[in-house]
């Protein structure tokens, strides 16, 4: 809970948060921090963005195992329907039997079909041709969802894991940086920066947000890592602000940054936040490129994004 007053300051009620939002606005992903109720579950969630958003790893994985439990399924109604209606079984054993269903189911599924084995009657029948039109439709879905995720405009920044509170120019500035980490061509990026303080004003608790005024807000290409700077002097949140008043004070810094990206021309927006014991006092950052063995090249090191040494501060109380 902050002691401090900012009645020096003019607070910003166009956030699109409340004055008692709990725990951090904007998760370090971009995506609020924020659940919904009441509403039932098929219609709380947009399950299209949903696969969109997963991590590769995850949405792989979801794929592959919605694959075998389907076809495991359909192994199970085959079974139960009698394998004497499915030709070309192996009969020798249980597993044998179960292992040539699934592979029937798998086949079917695909619309594969190698012919070995072939359903015999008409309700072994009627349960492959279902299969066969759940498969088609479930590898239309899969294909536009590998396509939707494969071609979705992304700006692909890495953010610094914390901002530091740096010397900079003679002054003291709140900064952190970002960098695009993949070969996008992004021009005309901008960012703008809101800080939340919780506040105590007549016995009751409460968020209260602040425009921060940064150095730089607009650059015409972003090509290498971007350091955003915001001096601390009398009209910052952060003037007067020690190293123990950041750490018992509950602030975020929540970022949005906004670029035109030329390959799919189509603005590309991320987001991302800091909180209070994600902001370092008395830091600066490494430099993060340089020239090579050649020089020719220009190389961006991005596994310095975080890097910082201790770096004394000028009096900004």
């Amino acid at each position: 809970m902050s002691k401090f007053s900012f009645s020096r300051l003019n607070s910003t009620k166009d956030t699109g948060f409340g004055d008692n939002f709990s725990g951090r606005f904007i998760n370090k992903d971009g995506y609020p921090n924020i659940k919904k109720k009441g509403i039932n579950i098929l219609n709380r969630y947009s399950w299209y963005h949903t696969m969109l958003n997963l991590k590769r790893w995850q949405f792989i994985g979801l794929l592959v195992g919605s694959y075998v439990v389907v076809n495991f399924i359909f192994a199970l109604i085959y079974y139960s329907i009698g394998i004497e209606h499915l030709t070309g079984i192996d009969k020798s054993n249980f597993q044998n039997e179960f292992t040539d269903v699934f592979f029937f189911s798998s086949q079917t599924f695909t619309t594969v079909g190698y012919g070995r084995i072939a359903p015999v009657g008409f309700l072994a029948s009627l349960v492959a041709t279902f299969e066969a039109f759940l498969g088609l439709l479930a590898f239309a879905i899969a294909t536009g969802l590998f396509y939707g995720r494969f071609s979705r405009p992304r700006a692909f920044l890495q953010f610094s894991d914390v901002a530091l509170i740096s010397p900079h120019k003679d002054k003291t500035g709140l900064m952190f940086r970002m960098a695009p980490f993949k070969n996008t061509s992004l021009t005309d990026a901008s960012i703008t920066v809101l800080t939340s303080f919780e506040v105590t004003e007549n016995g009751q608790t409460k968020s209260s947000f602040y425009n921060l005024k940064l150095e730089v807000t607009k650059i015409t290409s972003l090509i290498l890592n971007w350091t955003i700077v915001h001096y601390i002097d009398e009209e910052s949140p952060f003037y007067g602000l020690n190293a123990d008043d950041l750490k018992n004070t509950d602030i975020e810094i929540i970022v949005h940054v906004k670029a035109f990206d030329s390959i799919f021309s189509s603005d590309v927006v991320q987001r991302t936040s800091y909180t209070s014991d994600e902001i370092i006092y008395g830091a600066k950052f490494e430099k993060m490129y340089a020239p090579d063995e050649t020089n020719r090249f220009t190389v961006l090191n991005l596994d310095l994004i975080n890097s910082n040494f201790p770096a004394p501060l000028p009096n900004i109380s």
